[in-house]
């Protein structure tokens, strides 16, 4: 009887190397990202040259290029990133099923810690630099990002929680009143508690949507 003869099994492709080859490059990116957000926050979006970024971050200009292209690239990766740390933050928010109050302090408080957080404060300030820059092909394509944060901003009362009506007003507030708060932060030299002023907008935000003059 002749013995069936098995054929070899295919080589192993190298998915491993690959894979921690792409792995490094996240982590690497992550970094440059996570730096140029501190520089910023830290010392203004006029301080976060490319140079600078790069002394920061441990890294070369030419690995910064590799992965952002130009120092625009890097500032659009920020924004980029601050938009999806802002959506992740307001997508995981639990909201309770209580009074109208107690939805709308779940709301703000949402909000604001998406707001406040180092990657939306950073993206606030490239966007205020770009503004009053020349660049106009770079501002419109920062406004169009706003304009999707702003937007994004309305998840919470427009699909998360039906205040009827008032959801379109509500979201408005929100955001220009927790922009408001935020800039003043960043102009100011030491943290300033907001927490009054939050509280004050829970109150009025309530107000309308019990329909109670304010």
């Amino acid at each position: 009887m002749t013995p069936t003869r098995r054929s070899n099994p295919a080589p192993a492709r190298p998915t491993r190397k690959v894979g921690r080859a792409q792995l490094r490059g996240d982590r690497t990116r992550d970094a440059i990202i996570g730096e140029t957000v501190r520089c910023i926050n830290e010392e203004g979006s006029a301080a976060a040259s490319a140079n600078h970024i790069a002394e920061r971050a441990g890294v070369t200009w030419g690995v910064i290029q590799y992965h952002f292209g130009d120092r625009n690239g890097l500032l659009s990766a920020v924004i980029a990133d601050g938009f999806r740390h802002f959506r992740r933050a307001i997508e995981s928010v639990p909201l309770p099923d209580g009074t109208t109050r107690q939805r709308v302090e779940a709301v703000v408080e949402a909000a604001w810690e998406a707001f406040s957080s180092p990657e939306s404060r950073a993206s606030f300030e490239i966007l205020i630099s770009a503004r009053l820059g020349r660049d106009r092909a770079r501002v419109d394509e920062l406004e169009g990002m706003a304009r999707d944060m702003r937007r994004l901003s309305g998840v919470l009362v427009g699909e998360r929680v039906d205040f009827g009506d008032n959801n379109v007003v509500v979201g408005e507030v929100l955001w220009a009143t927790l922009r408001g708060l935020v800039m003043a932060q960043m102009v100011a030299s030491r943290t300033i508690d907001s927490s009054r002023e939050r509280e004050l907008l829970v109150d009025l935000i309530t107000g309308l949507l019990d329909g109670v003059p304010a």
